[in-house]
């Protein structure tokens, strides 16, 4: 694919609200779910579940639990993507998965084994991202200090889903299918409808199918409203 080419795909992508009833082929979606897969990710500990949902009682749930926004009817599936808080138990397979295929080195994975777990772990009894949330802002005073997943395990989740997310959509786009990402809904309730375990963060909701609409347009505001040469400057314009 040429830039040009990748220029025309995200130009063209639109989020839909109304969907025809036909069927997404299983092997189409398996692609499209294969696209998410290979999003990177920090540590590629690869957090991202997605839900796919067509049962129409259940459909009927998840509507509710979405704030009666129609698009979760209209479409033929829903993709509930989610964060599971419990992906760093991920590490040794993937370092083993990584060593094997050559793509890290047994020095890399040495320091990921013990940087992970304390970056991640909350023990013991759940107490311990107190100290690793007040410890960061102290260090910081005398040298650079992240924040670390075990306290911002929300946002660090939410980040690493949509990367696997926006690959989904435009995977999609690029099969000619349609997609809306969803944050209007009740979690707790979507939660219990698809049955998630509760380490899970559900991060965004994408009803998936073939556009009933034709010509949807959009606008975006100009490009040095957005970009900022050698620091953030208000009103900045690309040179």
């Amino acid at each position: 694919m040429t830039l040009a080419q990748f220029e025309t795909l995200v130009h063209s992508r639109r989020s839909v609200r109304d969907f025809r009833p036909d069927p997404v082929p299983p092997e189409l979606l398996e692609r499209l779910l294969n696209a998410a897969r290979w999003a990177p990710s920090g540590y590629n500990l690869q957090p991202t579940h997605v839900t796919v949902v067509s049962d129409p009682g259940l459909k009927q749930r998840l509507h509710a639990a979405c704030l009666s926004q129609r698009q979760v009817l209209a479409a033929p599936l829903v993709t509930v993507f989610s964060g599971d808080g419990h992906a760093y138990r991920n590490l040794p397979a993937v370092l083993a998965e990584d060593l094997a295929a050559g793509a890290t080195s047994p020095q890399y994975a040495a320091r990921l084994s013990s940087l992970v777990p304390l970056a991640f772990e909350r023990g013991p009894v759940g107490l311990g991202w107190l100290w690793k949330a007040l410890l960061p802002p102290v260090r910081r005073l005398f040298c650079p200090t992240p924040c670390l997943p075990a306290v911002y395990r929300r946002e660090w989740l939410t980040r690493q889903v949509m990367l696997s997310a926006m690959n989904f959509m435009l995977a999609a786009h690029a099969a000619r299918l349609s997609t809306v990402p969803m944050e209007g809904f009740d979690e707790g309730r979507v939660r219990r409808v698809v049955g998630l375990p509760r380490r899970h963060v559900i991060c965004v909701i994408i009803p998936l199918g073939y556009a009933k609409e034709a010509d949807l347009r959009k606008t975006r505001l100009p490009l040095e409203r957005m970009v900022h040469y050698e620091g953030w400057k208000a009103g900045a314009s690309p040179r």
